[in-house]
Formats: structure tokens, sequence, C-alpha cells
């Protein structure tokens, strides 16, 4: 089991790495066939229109890119793994995180012909409703993870 959740996590930390990277093709080659992708602003993407959905965005808009933690790995069955994780972002051109577009993400990875791929990725907006202390304590847990990261603000 704890070979299955080292994969899903360095299966995550692909695609967030292809995400800060601006590669369309190595992001959506990450997912499994049938696997899907629910995006920040509640896109409904599936894995074979991911390329075709990022493509523009990353050519057209300069993209923040990824700060995160993972908060949970958890096999769910025979390679099935469950991945929960804090997110923060940094704009173009500047050095601290958007507490704004903050958020917390699900990956779940299956191993398909022997190869971990993304089943379903979700990113949901972090608004913390009325809790400020969360969405506070949020920005503090990924102004860390800046700093582990080596990406000090």
């Amino acid at each position: 089991m704890a070979e299955e959740s080292a994969a899903a996590q360095r299966l995550y930390e692909e695609l967030l790495t292809a995400w800060n990277d601006r590669d369309a093709s190595r992001y959506a080659a990450l997912f499994a066939d049938g696997g899907s992708l629910i995006g920040f602003d509640g896109s409904q993407v599936s894995a074979s229109e991911v390329q075709g959905h990022l493509a523009p965005i990353f050519t057209d808009h300069p993209t923040a890119a990824y700060v995160w933690r993972v908060q949970e790995v958890r096999p769910l069955g025979s390679a099935v793994v469950l991945l929960r994780a804090r997110v923060g972002m940094i704009p173009p051109n500047q050095t601290d995180l958007n507490p704004a577009v903050n958020a917390v993400q699900t990956l779940v990875a299956v191993q398909q012909d022997g190869t971990w791929r993304v089943a379903s990725f979700q990113n949901t907006p972090a608004q913390y409703h009325g809790r400020p202390d969360l969405a506070d304590e949020h920005t503090a847990d990924m102004r860390d993870a800046m700093i582990a990261a080596g990406r000090d603000h």
C-alpha cells in the first residue's frame, strides 16, 4: 500500500508541475482512459478533451503557478488511491500567493496497464465562507509550502 500511495503522490506532483510548466499535452497525458477533470470554475472535461481545454488557456492567459501540500493519501482498493491536497497560486511575475484563489484538490489515481493515471481530478475554490480563520490557516500553510519548495515570498 505504501508503494501505491507514493505512486499517487508522484502522479499528483507531475500533474501540477505540468500545469506550472504550462504544458497541456504533458498534463493531459497523465489522465486515464475515461478519466475526468473538474476545474476551478466548475468546468467538467473528459480525459480526451483535457489537452484541447488547457491549450488555449495556456496560450491566451498568463496562468498562476501552484504550490501545494498533500493532506491525505489513502488507498481505496487494489490499484486505486485517493489523494487530497491544499493549494495556493502565485500569480505570474509575482512572488507571493493570491489567497483569493486558494483551493482544495482531490485526485483519484488508478493503475492502468501498469501505469498510474488520473481517473478524476477536482480543483475546488477554498472559500471558507464566514470562517476567516480557516482561510488564514490555508494561506499560512501555503506560504510554508512555498518556503519548503524554495519559493520564499
